[in-house]
């Protein structure tokens, strides 16, 4: 039985007016998610063009393949040299039965043993995200008699990429209903929240269950195995107590979340946002001068008590998740900045905030996720003193 099939059996017994509008609109979201509407406009007048909300929510998602595909190995990486370190044979419960079954193994030198085993812990993460914040959606969606749209694709997505690999799955569950509930619906759903719904779950689940979302104990998932993330053991004495080079930070070989730590993924997904035009070049940019100036600054006026102060600005791009939030979570287009003058100061305001947070709050060595989310508290006013600035400097030529 297909899924039109299924819709039409079942029409009676949710049908509001004679028709099923929120099944009939989850089943044309699932069915053109790659193809043509089946319903276009025809008539005049209306725009011509050849990208909608559904193509733009498609582009961010591939942009966001090349980091998650390295972070999906790195896991992988870092859990099978840790298990070769302790000497330990297979992996605990049903990962290491489906490993083993498949006689994958677990050498780190093996690409494939290494993306096999991190995406069998990415894998549930995303399932439960998906399940868990497809239902919010859908209840939203009939309750106010909307459509379900494209968004929460790019928000599961995103929200699991920066996740721990060893979360509990409750807590992603409890995350994603947090981080669609309070952080888009309660706001009037996609396109009205003036916070990255993605960031606001993450930000929960930081402070709401610390143990389980920082410290030394979450980035590799192997019972017993503590490391410290190089922003920690930079925090703690600066450069030389990194214990990865700038190459691997770079590529994204290091402690960290399941997708959001490889600088190169990350760019590569920022040259094809850029050609596509859907990212803001501006945001980007200001970020990075941000960080760059702030960087320079500390370095100029030097500490002897705080080695993070001392840190040189490519180590702060490379380490951390700078380059994953300046390229997909600043650039999102409803919480961020809408002029042009005021994408520049929104992504200098992040650049800027996320280095005072790394330096002067030991509590939050990241900061590029705190910076992201002060950042979209003011983007309404940013904007709003940029349109004045124009409205009285036109006054000024015009007089």
């Amino acid at each position: 039985m297909g899924l039109r099939a299924f819709l039409d059996d079942i029409e009676p017994l949710f049908a509001r007016g004679g028709r099923l509008h929120k099944f009939e609109a989850l089943y044309e979201m699932v069915d053109t998610l790659l193809y043509t509407p089946s319903s276009v406009t025809r008539g005049a007048p209306h725009l011509r063009d050849a990208i909608d909300l559904k193509r733009v929510m498609t582009f961010v998602l591939v942009a966001s393949l090349p980091p998650a595909l390295i972070g999906m190995y790195n896991i992988g990486f870092q859990a099978n040299t840790a298990m070769l370190e302790f000497g330990i044979g297979s992996a605990p419960g049903w990962r290491g039965a489906v490993l083993d079954a498949l006689g994958i193994g677990y050498d780190p030198g093996s690409l494939l043993a290494c993306f096999w085993h991190g995406f069998l812990y990415f894998l549930p993460v995303y399932v439960v995200t998906l399940a868990v914040g497809g239902f919010w959606e859908v209840l939203f969606a009939v309750i106010r008699n909307h459509e379900v749209n494209e968004g929460f694709f790019v928000t599961s997505w995103l929200f699991v990429l920066i996740l721990p690999p060893t979360i509990p799955l409750w807590q992603v569950a409890i995350g994603i209903s947090f981080a669609v509930v309070i952080g888009k619906e309660v706001f009037g759903g996609t396109g009205k929240n003036f916070l990255n719904p993605a960031l606001v779950g993450r930000a929960f689940l930081y402070f709401a269950y610390p143990a389980q979302n920082s410290g030394d104990s979450v980035w590799v998932p192997v019972d017993g195995y503590s490391h410290a993330t190089p922003m920690s053991l930079a925090a703690q004495g600066g450069a030389e107590a990194i214990d990865v080079t700038q190459l691997q930070a770079f590529i994204g070989i290091l402690d960290g979340t399941i997708g959001a730590e490889s600088t190169l993924g990350c760019l590569i997904g920022a040259a094809f946002l850029l050609y596509t035009r859907v990212a803001s070049w501006r945001i980007m940019f200001g970020c990075v001068l941000g960080l760059t100036g702030m960087v320079w600054l500390l370095n100029l006026v030097g500490s002897d008590t705080n080695p993070m102060s001392a840190l040189s600005w490519t180590w702060h791009m490379i380490i951390g998740g700078f380059a994953f939030g300046a390229v997909y979570m600043a650039t999102d287009p409803v919480s961020a900045a809408m002029t042009g003058t005021g994408k520049l100061i929104y992504g200098a305001l992040i650049g800027v905030m996320c280095i005072f947070i790394r330096v002067f709050n030991a509590a939050f060595t990241e900061g590029i996720m705190l910076a992201i989310l002060f950042a979209n508290v003011f983007a309404p006013l940013i904007d709003y003193c940029v349109i004045q600035a124009n409205i009285r400097r036109r006054m000024r030529r015009n007089a």
